[in-house]
């Protein structure tokens, strides 16, 4: 029974820290650029665009060429949201991975 309520108070710490780490996911925000600084997009942790910027210069382009830059930054922005969500959660779970459980974005 004595294991049993260490593997209880392991699951209660975990829980805590998972709490904690998406408390901190949510404050988080990235910044994804294309075109060399031209496109610029902001993300809050739960993957919200909060802005964006387009460079002067850039608004003379090609409108498809404006389109694909914003996919692009959107597109870098995003991939340096995994990655911090995930560096987050490793903090949270010393590295202990969910088997079967993907985590959103």
């Amino acid at each position: 029974m004595n294991d049993f309520t260490k593997i209880l108070d392991k699951a209660k710490e975990l829980e805590a820290k998972m709490k904690e780490s998406q408390k901190k996911i949510k404050e988080i925000r990235v910044e994804g650029i294309s075109g060399s600084n031209s496109v610029k997009i902001i993300l809050d942790g739960e993957g919200e665009m909060q802005s964006i910027e387009l460079n002067e210069e850039i608004i003379r382009e090609n409108k498809t060429i404006i389109e694909d830059l914003i996919v692009a930054a959107h597109n870098n922005a995003k991939s340096e949201l995994k990655s911090k969500t995930s560096e987050e959660i490793s903090k949270a779970t010393g590295g202990f991975g969910i088997p079967g459980f993907k985590w959103p974005l």
